[in-house]
């Protein structure tokens, strides 16, 4: 199964509260780490990590704490999860060098690698301002169809009941 690792979603998470809150300038790990019940000196780890890779700013002092460097309309998830994990390989064939005992009898080489290569564009194409939790938004057709379900499921059976008069 295909799974980020905690260090990744922590570091996500982070980049996204300082997107959210860059009005108010630089917040510091403690702060991020509470507001997400993330441990403090994990997250302070990660975003040491995101400033060496120039992704956030660290800033000392009394005002200080990290800020992001660009826009975050411009910063990828993917930049985020290969500045933490390095880079994203489903298989170690993917990789460059990556070769196996089963290399020269290998079918799935070739897919695997675009599917290596599919999930990298997704992962780019998610920029930090995009995440965030929106309400589901139903196109017209799905709206519609929910209306038809709704109102079958409101219809009770109609059933005929017969009256049998005894004399």
């Amino acid at each position: 199964m295909l799974k980020l690792t905690k260090k990744a979603d922590y570091g996500l998470m982070a980049m996204k509260h300082l997107a959210e809150h860059a009005d108010q300038g630089a917040c510091s790990a403690k702060d991020v780490a509470d507001a997400y019940g993330i441990p403090h000196e994990a997250l302070a780890k990660i975003l040491q990590r995101l400033a060496k890779v120039g992704l956030v700013r660290s800033q000392h002092g009394m005002n200080g704490g990290y800020t992001l460097t660009r826009d975050p309309k411009m910063i990828s998830a993917f930049e985020v999860i290969k500045a933490i994990d390095g880079p994203l390989f489903i298989t170690s064939c993917v990789t460059v060098r990556g070769e196996c005992d089963q290399s020269n009898r290998c079918t799935i080489r070739e897919p695997l690698r675009k599917v290596n290569e599919s999930i990298e564009q997704v992962l780019k194409n998610i920029k930090i301002s995009q995440m965030k939790e929106e309400p589901e938004v139903l196109s017209v057709d799905q709206h519609t169809e929910k209306q038809h379900t709704e109102k079958q499921e409101e219809k009770p059976e109609s059933k005929k009941t017969e009256l049998v008069t005894i004399s």
